[in-house]
């Protein structure tokens, strides 16, 4: 598969970054329906065969705007997001809570919700887009998350035995299908009794919740 990783050669990262403001605003104002290239390049000042040029369909310029939001300064010519760390306090309650209770605000957050929808959409009929946000963003995130949860493994907070790819699952599929289709409240309350789940089979033996 021909990689869709942006070519920071080819792209003046001004006009970049104003294609990318521009995609996230109008999705935020009228949806994804509405969103086209011509209105994209309209808002950023740009000419529409700049934006063809630099992303292969309507939803790469969608990814991009959305992994925008995480760019280091860095980064940002290249696209790359930063590097993503899970907290680490010593107590995997406690810091889990924190992750979750930020991706419900995030959910919450137009300005990442709306892109994020937008994305999902795309790629049930895109498999060249979903590919690509597998490895550029789920793939390092969910990385992230083994890496916290192996810590707390290593530390006996977790069954040694503990499936952490399960864990993970655990954690985000009930969050992603209540954001998807509505089904309840995302909220605090919603993502403590998510964490508190998931851990609760793979605690190891005498190890309970440094924290409520």
């Amino acid at each position: 598969m021909t990689s869709r990783a942006p070519d920071p050669g080819r792209r003046n990262p001004r006009s970049r970054a104003a294609i990318l403001a521009a995609t996230r605003e109008l999705l935020a104002e009228a949806g994804f329906r509405a969103l086209t290239i011509e209105k994209i390049a309209a808002r950023a000042g740009v000419g529409k065969q700049t934006i063809y040029r630099w992303w292969p369909s309507k939803g790469a310029v969608v990814f991009d705007a959305l992994l925008a939001l995480s760019e280091t300064p860095e980064g940002a010519e290249s696209g790359t997001p930063g590097t993503v760390e899970l907290p680490d306090t010593g107590d995997i309650d406690a810091d889990l809570r924190t992750v979750l209770r930020a991706t419900v605000a995030e959910f919450a957050d137009p300005a990442f919700e709306a892109p994020l929808r937008a994305l999902y959409i795309e790629m049930i009929t895109d498999a060249d887009l979903a590919a690509d946000y597998r490895r550029r963003m789920a793939a390092p995130i969910n990385e992230a998350k083994r890496r916290r949860l192996r810590t707390a493994q290593e530390q006996g907070q977790l069954h040694p035995d503990a499936d952490l790819d399960l864990i993970v699952e655990m954690l985000y599929a009930p969050l992603t299908q209540r954001w998807l289709l509505g089904t309840g409240p995302l909220d605090r309350d919603f993502a403590d009794r998510l964490v508190t789940n998931a851990l609760h089979a793979a605690r190891a033996p005498g190890a309970g919740p440094r924290s409520a």
